[in-house]
């Protein structure tokens, strides 16, 4: 973050008598996303160790089991949506994995010291921080917007749409999941019904029946745990992550415009901290 930002306890507003702020651009930064690995890993480990510790020589696995399960999840999922829409699905979960972290208050500072140099040398001077804009690409792509002379309400219209469309591919992308969550333990149902229909159809051999409902019921347990352990949880992760990426796009559209209708840098502190959570919200000027 900028020498000004955390030296300059002015509570005064930026004269021209005041140094320019050294804006810093923190880029991305993309890491392991240890809770979901941890999260996703520890529950099937949990489950694993409790089979291990259970005193029984009972087989938990089942290759039929699995492939009515997971097949059919997937080809049930499948129905309700097109082949684009799952392929981008597909590589928004892969994603989920890792995370771009950026932190929002230092954004919000670096966004300040961006103002504080559009009022006192003009929009035009924003194009000396080419490099550090470059960082980020919704910031890139708002600023360029600046300094090609979008009026501000244009500026907040197009960049509002595209947060907008962002939201809507997350929100289908978690939908497809929770959709997944939804069809695993039905399937898993179903395969219980088809293992009891021919386990009912070999009632002349008792000793076939118990391995055969033990058999039947393994693809409940398999549904449940693909549903209920994985999909639901990395719907919830997705839909967590559209927020927090809603957020560095509102903080950067609410920079823009003010920079646009030449508004008092104060004023954009002060809405900046209507956006943040309590937690993070910044201290500029005092």
């Amino acid at each position: 973050m900028s020498e000004t930002a955390e030296s300059a306890p002015s509570a005064e507003a930026p004269t021209d008598n005041t140094p320019l702020p050294v804006v810093k651009i923190s880029p991305p930064i993309s890491s392991p996303d240890m809770a979901t690995i941890l999260g996703l890993s520890g529950s099937l480990i949990f489950i694993g160790g409790a089979i291990l510790m259970g005193a029984s020589n009972a087989n938990f696995v089942d290759i039929p089991s699995v492939l009515i399960v997971v097949l059919g999840t997937i080809a049930a999922t499948s129905t309700s949506y097109s082949v684009e829409e799952l392929k981008q699905a597909g590589a928004v979960v892969k994603k989920s994995m890792f995370r771009s972290i950026i932190d929002p208050s230092a954004l919000a500072k670096s966004l300040l010291d961006l103002s504080v140099v559009a009022k006192k040398k003009g929009v035009l001077a924003l194009t000396s921080y080419e490099k550090e804009l470059a960082k980020n690409k919704f910031l890139e792509k708002s600023m360029q917007m600046l300094v090609d002379g979008f009026s501000a309400a244009d500026i907040e219209f197009l960049l509002l749409q595209e947060t907008e469309a962002s939201k809507e591919r997350h929100k289908r992308s978690a939908g497809i999941c929770r959709r997944a969550s939804e069809v695993a333990p039905a399937m898993g149902l179903i395969g219980t019904l088809v293992g009891l229909v021919q386990m009912l159809a070999n009632l002349a051999n008792p000793e076939s029946i118990g391995p055969a409902m033990a058999v039947a019921l393994l693809t409940t347990f398999y549904g449940a745990i693909i549903g209920m352990v994985v999909m639901a949880p990395l719907a919830v992760k997705l839909e967590k992550r559209s927020s927090d990426e809603a957020l560095i796009n509102a903080l950067i559209t609410t920079a823009v415009v003010s920079i646009a209708k030449q508004e008092n840098p104060r004023k954009l502190e002060m809405l900046f901290n209507s956006e943040l959570p309590p937690a993070q919200r910044i201290r500029y000027f005092d």
